[in-house]
């Protein structure tokens, strides 16, 4: 473990040997405060300045130490829930020590304090519940969300992750238990782009929830009535939105997360020229499966533009994918008409497809085709469109039957096979199910993560995660720095292509499609420099001058979790005499 925690010190090249943090707090409270604790590491000379000697037992401990007692807990731990509340619970008291640990074991820890187990946390928040984080803002609360905010005790936020609760991963209205998403995504800002965790706000709208299991629930801790859906709730966003800005600027960054697909759209249009916002499951979501199907191109060798792209879903995931494909592949020469045929849709009644029973809303409408006769399910689908690639993120379980594999295998050489959903319980087949059933031919990428599988002829094949958090942290940290207002959907295209790119011709062959996870943080940093110069080049960016050398620009903004020195800066002032002068 120790040989690891430094091996990513090459991110972390401004750090200081040693740092004064000017702190009032004396005593206990400084203890108490998860920014200022440092546990067994405060030195003695500051346990005696500062009030706390006695407090603590006798010997001084280096990060070293406490990180690897972290390590060894944890690895007495098996059940993924015990993880989480254990982790949590280290950000609670000491948040230098929790953000180190985490960045520098990212790819193991990652799947606990993000998907797949943060969903599992969600449905239990209330019943885990130690400390609130974040900020709780119901329904009940209009005419009073800035006074709210005023609550909240920093003051120079940059960036917002909020949701309503209503559409939690694959696991439906969770109500104000959502907190878990905005209090998980925050953490990745932090562990995968370095942004200060004193920057971020995780923010949950309490509008009630429609889960009957929750209203009945004596544990549940949020609003015990219906989801309000009248107009009273739009004026409660619209508030909520005007006082972030006049709150921390109009800059902020704010970030949607699991909003039904009914208000994902309608929010994103609504805001997205009025604020500096976007939504993660529409344009992150995007850019990650994008990104997935250019590294897919490099591995066939056949362009994007020549591949047909069947989508098991039509919801928020759906279509942004779809329409950031499209733009993608109306970069490359198609009109948009070209490259609209070329995607198609299948949701719980069948085929987007004209005059069928079922009404298409105004979002789907681009992608819905002629009649292609009797097509019932998603085999039929597959047979009748035969698409090169299929992505699923409908949430709704094993819909990539063993048939569907087979077929694709069938009509493919190298059949690209994505299944999106989270958490892994909801993802449409497994990895291992992908590959055993296409002889390891398949291109595998999935949004929860699997382990290597191992072929019968021996081959050891690295399924690829599709996971929203190689996009957004890099994305957010360019975002903030540049100073950019508006968020366009080109970013997120630009982002997909940089994401592409980072992937070596190694890890293509080892059967991934994505950079490994324990390479996120450069990974978020060479994102973050290439979204830089994307906003700087096309006059998106308002923070003057423009620096001249990006790369290190944005390696010098990164937070370190090196703790700080809290002893006054004492000095002496030499030659000088306190004595009066006499004659």
């Amino acid at each position: 473990m120790l040989s690891r925690l430094r091996t990513t010190l090459a991110l972390r090249p401004y750090i200081s040997i040693c740092r004064w943090a000017h702190t009032k707090e004396k005593g206990k409270p400084l203890m108490l405060n998860p920014r200022t604790n440092k546990g067994m590491a405060f030195t003695l000379k500051e346990r005696q300045i500062l009030g706390i000697h006695g407090l603590l037992p006798s010997k001084v401990e280096t990060q070293d130490i406490q990180a690897l007692r972290f390590q060894r807990n944890l690895k007495k731990m098996t059940d993924p829930l015990e993880k989480y509340i254990y982790l949590m619970g280290i950000q609670e008291r000491n948040e230098k020590l929790f953000y180190r640990v985490l960045m520098e074991d990212i790819d193991e820890l990652m799947p606990i304090v993000y998907t797949p187990t943060v969903g599992l946390a969600c449905t239990q928040y209330g019943h885990i519940f130690r400390r609130p984080k974040g900020l709780f803002i119901s329904i009940l609360d209009r005419g009073h969300i800035r006074s709210i905010l005023d609550n909240w005790p920093e003051t120079n936020v940059a960036a917002v992750v909020v949701t309503d609760g209503e559409r939690i991963l694959g696991l439906g209205d969770l109500g104000c238990y959502g907190m878990g998403i905005p209090v998980g995504k925050l953490c990745l800002y932090t562990a995968c782009a370095g942004i200060r965790p004193e920057k971020c706000l995780p923010v949950v709208i309490d509008v009630g929830t429609d889960n009957e299991t929750l209203l009945k629930d004596p544990l549940y801790m949020g609003l015990y009535q219906k989801r309000d859906r009248s107009q009273a709730y739009d004026d409660l966003i619209d508030e909520f939105m005007e006082a972030v800005v006049d709150k921390y600027g109009q800059g902020t960054l704010i970030q949607f997360e699991d909003f039904g697909n009914h208000n994902a759209f309608r929010f994103l249009r609504k805001y997205r020229e009025k604020y500096c916002t976007f939504n993660d499951d529409i344009q992150g979501t995007a850019s990650v499966a994008l990104a997935g199907l250019l590294a897919a191109q490099r591995a066939i060798g056949k362009p994007l533009t020549e591949h047909r792209v069947l989508f098991l879903g039509a919801g928020e995931a759906a279509l942004g994918i779809a329409n950031l494909i499209m733009m993608a592949m109306m970069e490359l020469g198609l009109t948009q008409a070209e490259a609209r045929e070329k995607i198609w849709m299948f949701d719980a009644h069948g085929l987007l497809v004209k005059d069928r029973a079922q009404k298409t809303d105004a979002n789907q409408e681009a992608f819905v085709h002629d009649s292609q006769g009797d097509v019932r399910t998603f085999l039929d689908a597959v047979n009748t469109i035969k698409p090169t690639a299929i992505i699923g993120v409908a949430g709704a379980g094993r819909l990539f039957t063993h048939d569907v594999i087979k077929a694709m295998g069938t009509l493919n050489d190298r059949p690209i096979i994505f299944a999106l959903s989270n958490p892994t319980n909801k993802a449409e087949c497994t990895a291992e199910e992908a590959y055993t059933l296409t002889d390891g031919r398949c291109l595998f990428a999935s949004g929860s993560p699997f382990g290597p599988v191992t072929l019968s002829d021996g081959r050891v094949i690295t399924p690829g995660q599709g996971n929203n958090a190689y996009i957004f942290p890099g994305v957010a940290l360019a975002v903030i720095l540049s100073g950019v207002r508006h968020i366009s959907d080109t970013v997120f295209l630009e982002a997909a292509k940089t994401l592409a790119q980072q992937l070596t011709d190694k890890e293509l062959e080892e059967g991934r499609l994505y950079p490994p996870l324990s390479n996120i943080r450069e990974v978020s940093v060479q994102m973050a420099v290439k979204v830089v110069e994307y906003v700087y080049a096309n006059g998106m960016a308002f923070r003057y001058p423009e620096p001249l050398d990006k790369n290190g620009f944005v390696r010098a903004t990164w937070w370190n979790t090196d703790y700080d020195s809290f002893l006054p800066d004492t000095y002496d002032w030499p030659g000088v005499s306190f004595s009066p002068k006499i004659n």
